[in-house]
């Protein structure tokens, strides 16, 4: 007997797993909440230069505030006063006469920054002073929180499948409640990155494991409803740190605030189970019948304990162990798998690129952040909603195609468009957000669908990791804006676009079954060989079929 058709006597989908799923919704909430977060915590207010050091004798008592300005500051072609310049000396004779002032020497500012606190009331760019020509290490700090859930994942990954899912869980709780702390109390730059990146590494654990405790513990009919949910579950965090972000201004309170629901997390935790399939694998038995059996009397099948003897449990455990291991290197072993693995990870990474390239640029729409983060949040539902449908109807390969495509041409439209048309810039960046929302949505299930089952986690694994690649390097790319203002949105249609023409070479794998060996990949080149979801219990516990759900 395999485990899949074990856990329907116990009923693989009823009050058991819906109690699991709700206890993992807190730590889930607040990972949007921290990947999205470097809007809010790096965001640089309007500022200009202190020129109180131009004023020694005290004459500017005698200006108004603007006249100061004057004296002190260049101006732009619109009137403006520059943000990263100032006068070396105040020059008086601009209160009368400013038909010279290009013509005037000016200077990075001297004495460090003002800044508009009407906004926020600190953040990492003015806390640290990271604007003009060190604004770059904003993006940098996103940039090193995403090489963390990159490394994270891999460190992760690993000691779940040796130490077990649940006792990996609370040290991914406890370390990311003490690297929050830790990097809202840091005194430097340097500090703050470095305790960033563990932070993010440590958020990797949370993410992984959630979605994997929830899918180990349903049945295979319902698996796909319990992915969505758990994807619905990142919009409405995401949404939150609109409202989160709008009441708490200080970027060290909001880090602390939006990590503070992890308390609850750890309290609760003790009611969280192991993975009877883990715990299966290596041998555990007496552990998972326990769990099994609380699974069976929570979902109303008292008659487990009949049906299934602990004895059935060590059958599953001999023949797991007769599979081969497999590792990342049988990906490209063969031709038609090679094909499979350059062209995902291509996709992955361009899917990825596109949706934090969006997600993190959240200014210049006419709208305040809040409500652009809020509306970039909202719009992820129905686009969910409606890919389910049109994958359905359309199949996997023609979706993630029309979807990355549009997305990059929402993202060129924006760039020939006058920003005096703000309001028509907003709807497509908005319809933009949702199409790469969908084209994320898609793209999950499209890859688990695409490798065999025996290398199935390793692909999904290698998947994900191009992806937090362009998650890392996308807020890099924004840096281009000091050569184009609209290079990086050039980048990241061009990317977009590439990487979905690219989808069109994948095969489609609407309605077929799941292939379960790489000689099934190689024997078929226009359609995908599967086995039926009947068929699914003499999968390999390893190797299940999991969906990971981490931006």
């Amino acid at each position: 007997m395999k485990f899949e058709s074990i856990l329907a006597e116990t009923d693989g989908f009823g009050r058991y797993q819906i109690v699991l799923f709700m206890l993992l919704v807190v730590p889930r909430l607040i990972l949007p909440c921290h990947f999205m977060l470097n809007n809010f915590i790096a965001a640089a207010p309007p500022h200009r230069c202190d020129v109180s050091s131009l004023d020694p004798q005290g004459a500017f008592g005698t200006l108004t505030p603007d006249q100061r300005l004057t004296v002190s500051i260049p101006k732009q072609h619109d009137g403006s006063f520059l943000s990263c310049q100032m006068f070396p000396e105040a020059q008086f004779q601009l209160l009368t006469n400013s038909s010279n002032a290009t013509e005037l020497p000016a200077v990075r500012c001297q004495n460090g920054w003002v800044y508009d606190n009407s906004t926020f009331k600190s953040t990492l760019a003015t806390q640290f002073d990271l604007v003009c020509h060190r604004k770059g290490l904003t993006k940098a700090a996103a940039t090193i929180f995403f090489i963390g859930v990159m490394f994270g994942a891999v460190f992760f990954g690993i000691l779940c499948d040796k130490y077990g899912r649940k006792a990996m869980l609370l040290v991914s709780y406890l370390s990311v409640i003490v690297f929050s702390i830790a990097s809202a109390a840091s005194r430097s730059f340097i500090m703050f990155a470095a305790f960033r990146f563990l932070t993010g590494f440590s958020l990797s654990g949370i993410s992984i494991i959630t979605i994997v405790l929830s899918i180990e513990w349903v049945d295979i009919e319902h698996r796909t409803f319990m992915g969505v949910c758990g994807s619905v579950i990142w919009t409405i965090g995401n949404a939150l740190l609109a409202g989160i972000a709008y009441l708490v201004t200080d970027w060290r309170l909001l880090i602390v605030t939006v990590s503070a629901p992890l308390g609850f997390a750890v309290i609760t935790w003790w009611m969280v189970p192991e993975s009877a399939r883990w715990l299966i694998v290596n041998g555990k038995t007496d552990r998972a019948y326990s769990f099994l059996q609380k699974c069976a009397k929570s979902n109303g099948r008292a008659d487990f304990t009949s049906k299934i003897k602990p004895e059935i449990l060590t059958t599953v455990v001999a023949e797991s162990k007769q599979r081969r291991n497999y590792s990342y290197l049988d990906l490209v072993k063969t031709q038609q798998l090679r094909r499979i693995t350059i062209y995902t990870g291509i996709v992955w990474y361009g899917v990825a690129s596109t949706y934090y390239g969006i997600s993190l640029n959240i200014t210049g729409f006419g709208l305040n952040i809040y409500l652009t983060q809020f509306i970039y949040a909202a719009i992820e539902l129905p686009a969910k909603l409606a890919i389910f449908f049109t994958l359905r109807r359309f199949g996997r390969r023609v979706n993630q195609v029309v979807t990355l495509v549009l997305t990059g041409v929402c993202i060129i439209i924006n760039i020939i468009t006058p920003k005096d048309y703000w309001t028509f810039r907003t709807v497509v960046a908005v319809l933009g957000k949702g199409l790469s929302e969908a084209s994320f949505t898609t793209v999950l299930l499209y890859t688990t669908e695409l490798y065999p089952t025996v290398v199935r986690q390793n692909g999904v694994g290698y998947t994900s990791f191009m992806g937090r690649l362009g998650a890392s390097i996308s807020p890099l790319i924004m840096l281009l804006e000091d050569v184009w203002v609209h290079f990086p949105q050039l980048v990241f249609g061009t990317v977009a676009v590439t990487s979905g023409l690219v989808a069109l070479l994948l095969p489609e794998t609407n309605n077929a079954k799941l292939p379960e060996t790489i000689e099934e990949i190689e024997q078929t080149r226009t359609s995908s060989v599967c086995i039926s979801a009947q068929d699914q219990s003499d999968v390999p516990l390893k190797t299940e079929l999991t969906v990971d759900t981490t931006r």
